[in-house]
């Protein structure tokens, strides 16, 4: 079964800095048709304005996961991790039995685009932890595995059996994906344009696809990003 997933009928929280879209119910946006997908529980688009961010706030057992698609942000936490972001990166924060950070855009002349997504995890109450990895997308084609239970192949690890994995296409480009037995996935556009099966999507457009065995995507545009998850 192939569920799409339009980028219009998404929530949206707008600040004086901040511009969200949330696929899934996220604060003061409920839909009790969009609660998660499995223990996908959130994909907010945000795009912050200069100068602007999150103040410290606190988290607990849940794996967060922010994507940069364009611009910097500035992480602080109380692990005492401080760190830029920046476009193209990808950084897991593993609130466990609590954490407290901020974000905020470095920039006080561009806004910064990014993705932040939140992975209910196997195990309540560890040890929060922090990882921030720079895959290099120059020259890169195909699925780039990201995030993992095992972190294998270089990807940041999460506490939970899902992977999640990266194309960052020129147009044109083709992808396939062969989901296993018993698997579902999630595919969202990060940015740009593509089309599965001859269906346009576009940016914020997402895909769920459950007792499916396979996925076929094409890129319409370079620039264009795309986010598979596959999970239980």
């Amino acid at each position: 079964m192939i569920t799409f997933r339009p980028a219009g009928e998404r929530g949206r929280t707008q600040f004086d800095w901040l511009d969200s879209w949330h696929s899934f119910s996220f604060g003061g946006y409920y839909d009790p048709e969009h609660t998660g997908f499995g223990p996908l529980r959130v994909i907010n688009d945000d795009v912050i304005a200069p100068g602007g961010g999150f103040s410290t706030h606190g988290h607990r057992d849940m794996e967060i996961i922010t994507h940069v698609l364009s611009g910097a942000l500035e992480h602080k936490d109380s692990l005492g991790t401080g760190s830029v972001i920046a476009a193209g990166d990808v950084q897991k924060m593993s609130a466990g039995k609590g954490i407290l950070h901020s974000e905020f855009n470095v920039s006080d002349r561009h806004p910064v685009h990014l993705l932040q997504i939140w992975i209910e995890p196997d195990t309540k109450s560890i040890p929060p932890s922090y990882q921030q990895i720079t895959p290099q997308w120059q020259g890169a084609s195909g699925w780039k595995l990201v995030a993992s239970q095992d972190g294998r192949d270089g990807s940041i690890w999460v506490k939970r059996d899902v992977t999640l994995s990266i194309a960052k296409p020129k147009a044109g480009e083709k992808l396939a994906y062969s989901i296993p037995a018993g698997r579902r996935v999630w595919l969202h556009v990060g940015a740009g344009e593509a089309k599965l099966d001859g269906h346009a999507l576009k940016q914020g457009d997402a895909v769920a696809l459950e007792n499916e065995s396979s996925l076929n995507v094409e890129a319409v545009k370079d620039d264009t990003t795309l986010l598979l998850f596959d999970l239980p």
